[in-house]
């Protein structure tokens, strides 16, 4: 099998280097989840190009990793869309100013990637990947972020940026904001990590019946 003339391997080098735009082109450090959650994907699928060229297959390899990368970069997307945005339009940013660079890594980083990821996960092989008893490790990533920032912030007061997002700061509103704001996300991240798997099923049931972007892959 000539993989380089499979549509699969092009998407998957699309996303890599959507990914690897974003993180370039921004001034970020690993202090954010955003950066964090972008660097698995570009591992993962760099990953994933160098096996299906080494091996000629279409198939990624690690699909539960690739569950978990999707399920990070989907939290990324949304928690930067609603919560940070406010549902703001990202276009207009990307066209002039001083900010144009960081404007366009912000682009690559919370809508490009995650939409690449999420439309890679649902027509793109394998399928049945996933499991239902994947979604509590999937969840100790998100959940480790949380407490080592909270730990961190409370062992190095003077840590530059020891709240990187607004809901972890407790000067406003006191800590049972903060344990609050993260239950919410817990119960939200616990519903997305379900839609991830029941994607994945979806996903098979496209392929079953033909659908044309499966049948490419």
């Amino acid at each position: 099998m000539n993989v380089w003339i499979r549509p699969a391997l092009w998407w998957r080098l699309a996303i890599v280097l959507s990914a690897g735009l974003g993180l370039v082109l921004g001034t970020g450090s690993l202090v954010y989840f955003t950066v964090e959650s972008n660097v698995i994907v570009l591992g993962t699928f760099a990953g994933a190009v160098y096996w299906m060229v080494r091996r000629g297959t279409v198939e990624a390899p690690a699909p539960r990793l690739r569950g978990a990368a999707t399920l990070y970069i989907l939290i990324t997307g949304l928690v930067a869309h609603i919560l940070l945005n406010h549902g703001a339009n990202p276009l207009p940013g990307l066209t002039g100013g001083p900010d144009r660079l960081q404007n366009w890594s912000s682009f690559f980083l919370h809508y490009t990637t995650p939409v690449m990821v999420l439309l890679d996960w649902l027509l793109l092989r394998p399928r049945n990947a996933s499991a239902w008893k994947d979604i509590p490790l999937w969840l100790s990533f998100p959940l480790g972020y949380a407490a080592v920032t909270m730990a961190r912030a409370a062992l190095f007061p003077h840590f530059e940026n020891k709240y990187p997002y607004f809901f972890f700061d407790p000067t406003g509103h006191g800590y049972g904001y903060v344990w609050l704001q993260i239950a919410q996300l817990t119960v939200e991240f616990v519903v997305l990590a379900a839609l991830v798997v029941g994607l994945d099923r979806l996903g098979t049931r496209l392929r079953r019946s033909g659908a044309p972007a499966a049948e490419t892959a």
